[in-house]
């Protein structure tokens, strides 16, 4: 291996434990979204766990707020989309992105957004969103037909994923990090 791939490889290694930041991109290159934190609790060959509580997000146009309750946010290698499982008081929500596989840029977990959206309420019912959005961008920005046939494919994919509770949508998933997530900040803080 080259050199310069060997400390590619090194900045990029991340371990559970770690504390990174996630930014959001849309497809012309611009930073879409900011979140300040998020810390590792698994990381896989397929995907990567984080987690954060009331954690700051900060928008394009600078606007900042925090989020009202813990997340549990699960990025892909090979899916275009992620999934957040949102801890809320009144029940377990998840928002889930249509997006690109996830990439590591040092202590960042970068991605791509395309703009539709799976809401997914605690009674399972889910609603798709943002098809305006979507529809805008795609003519803006000249979204290439590979990638429309992929979103249409990956969001179908994410339903499909929703109806049979798999990975994230089986919420004995959620829990099981939530508690790491729990007992890791709990040590961390001693």
């Amino acid at each position: 291996m080259k050199e310069a791939e060997k400390k590619m490889n090194e900045k990029n290694k991340v371990r559970v434990g770690d504390k990174l930041a996630i930014h959001c991109y849309k497809h012309d290159g611009k930073l879409h979204q900011l979140c300040n934190e998020a810390i590792v609790l698994d990381i896989d060959d397929e995907k990567i766990v984080v987690a954060n509580n009331k954690a700051k997000l900060t928008e394009r146009d600078g606007r900042s707020y925090h989020a009202k309750e813990p997340a549990i946010l699960f990025f892909y290698k090979k899916h275009w989309f992620n999934i957040i499982g949102q801890l809320k008081k009144y029940g377990l929500f998840y928002y889930c992105n249509i997006a690109t596989p996830y990439i590591i840029d040092g202590k960042i977990i970068k991605y791509i957004d395309y703009d539709l959206d799976l809401r997914v309420f605690p009674d399972g019912g889910f609603k798709i969103l943002d098809y305006n959005e979507y529809n805008y961008h795609k003519k803006i920005m000249h979204y290439p037909k590979e990638i429309q046939l992929i979103v249409k494919r990956e969001l179908s994919s994410l339903i499909d994923m929703k109806k049979r509770k798999e990975g994230p949508f089986n919420r004995y998933e959620i829990k099981k990090y939530y508690e790491i997530y729990r007992n890791m900040t709990k040590y961390l803080k001693k």
